[in-house]
């Protein structure tokens, strides 16, 4: 994939891929779970041996990078007592961090040996956090969503705000990944972090912890008629959750369901897949991996469960902290016309990065991304509503949901 020589495609095939959850396990310390597949929502990951192509480009002039490095040796001179000469790898390291930098990608990245293990923790879940997935939206490091029940959301992180500083330290220019390392730690200890929420600075303390998230909550509301899924995230896990949910739904006698996605900042390509299959035909697209002609685009359909009562009326429920699987799976269901989306347009978080071992550090790269059904892309996109209702932060103060109340509305009524 970061070759396209039949050499580098033969490592890529024997690559091993994790699907893994939304952008770096959301900083926090989500544990993979177990099963999977070959695909990852955001992320996939071949473990590549080196079958790397090192052949010189021979139309660069790499006449300048020699002048700036042999300039630097023979030039600069210490000035702080802390500071030391960088050794030849971590020269080279840095130059291989600029010129992934060069993309404008906060998703192609160089990592480091040491930052490269921190990274393989994350991926294994072997760490703690604070319980939210961040990302880089025009330049700004921002919360996509706290996740449910997770010291983030108990110290009041929300869906959207902006992380300035990170233990004091600005986040400006920084990474996903280098934010996910300063914010990751051991169990017990506290991160503090400086939010802009509405134009005002906010302080806020989470205390770190490893994180277990409740992935779905269902019930009927007898004065509607109403049946509701919530899913606040998609692991090996869901698929599973979510069919004895539907079960409940269709033993309740209802035929009006709303799937609520809001906050739900995504996972496993596999259970997107799953859960949209109850309700699409066997063959339908989903969603398409879109490698930009470097190769052949791969189309992802629905198993053909197809298993929602015939006559139901279906919601689904997003908003600006609904991200990759949840896009997916809002974005298969609108297209094909058997749900109506309310609320706010989703995230927009629509990439695939390919992770390739090198020099010790790890190079990650973005290699395909997603595409809806009727051609629409995700990323930096989103999915945008049939029918747009925000949710305040007046309303919350209320305890007033208007995004759900809406969702009744449309299904009682019609309108």
């Amino acid at each position: 994939m970061e070759s396209r020589d039949s050499q580098s495609r033969g490592v890529a095939l024997r690559g091993i891929s994790f699907a893994l959850v939304a952008v770096f396990a959301f900083a926090a310390g989500l544990s993979m779970g177990t099963g999977g597949s070959a695909s990852a929502i955001v992320t996939r990951i071949p473990l590549f041996g080196d079958g790397l192509d090192a052949t010189p480009d021979q139309t660069v002039d790499m006449t300048a990078f020699w002048k700036a490095w042999n300039t630097l040796s023979a030039n600069y001179v210490v000035t702080h007592a802390s500071s030391t000469l960088p050794s030849t790898e971590e020269r080279l390291h840095g130059a291989i961090s600029g010129l992934a930098a060069a993309y404008d990608d906060p998703y192609t990245v160089f990592f480091p040996p040491e930052e490269a293990k921190i990274f393989a923790d994350s991926i294994s879940g072997s760490f703690a956090g604070v319980g939210m997935e961040i990302d880089v939206k025009e330049g700004v490091l921002m919360v996509v969503a706290p996740l449910k029940g997770t010291p983030a959301e108990a110290a009041g992180i929300k869906a959207g705000d902006q992380i300035a500083a990170i233990d004091g330290k600005s986040t400006d220019g920084l990474s996903v990944d280098k934010a996910v390392s300063k914010i990751r730690g051991p169990i017990g200890t506290t991160v503090s972090l400086t939010i802009i929420r509405g134009g005002k600075v906010l302080d806020i303390k989470v205390v770190r912890d490893t994180i277990q998230v409740p992935e779905t909550e269902d019930g009927l509301d007898a004065a509607s008629g109403v049946y509701h899924i919530a899913l606040y995230e998609f692991t090996a896990n869901s698929g599973d959750l979510f069919r004895e949910a539907l079960q409940r739904f269709k033993a309740s006698g209802s035929r009006k369901l709303v799937v609520d996605l809001r906050s739900n900042p995504g996972g496993y390509l596999d259970s997107a897949i799953d859960i949209a299959s109850h309700f699409l035909p066997v063959g339908t697209t989903v969603v398409t991996e879109d490698f930009g002609g470097k190769e052949p685009n791969k189309v992802h359909t629905s198993l053909g469960y197809n298993d929602v009562p015939a006559g139901t009326k279906i919601v689904v429920l997003i908003d600006g902290g609904s991200a990759s699987a949840s896009e997916i799976f809002a974005g298969a269901l609108q297209d094909a016309r058997v749900a109506t989306l309310i609320g706010t347009k989703s995230f927009g978080k629509g990439s695939v990065q390919t992770l390739i071992d090198l020099d010790g550090g790890s190079l990650k790269i973005t290699v395909a991304r997603w595409v809806t059904p009727a051609g629409h892309w995700i990323m930096g996109n989103g999915v945008t509503p049939d029918i747009i209702v925000p949710y305040t932060s007046a309303d919350a103060a209320a305890k007033k949901d208007p995004q759900m109340a809406r969702a009744v509305q449309f299904l009682t009524t019609g309108k």
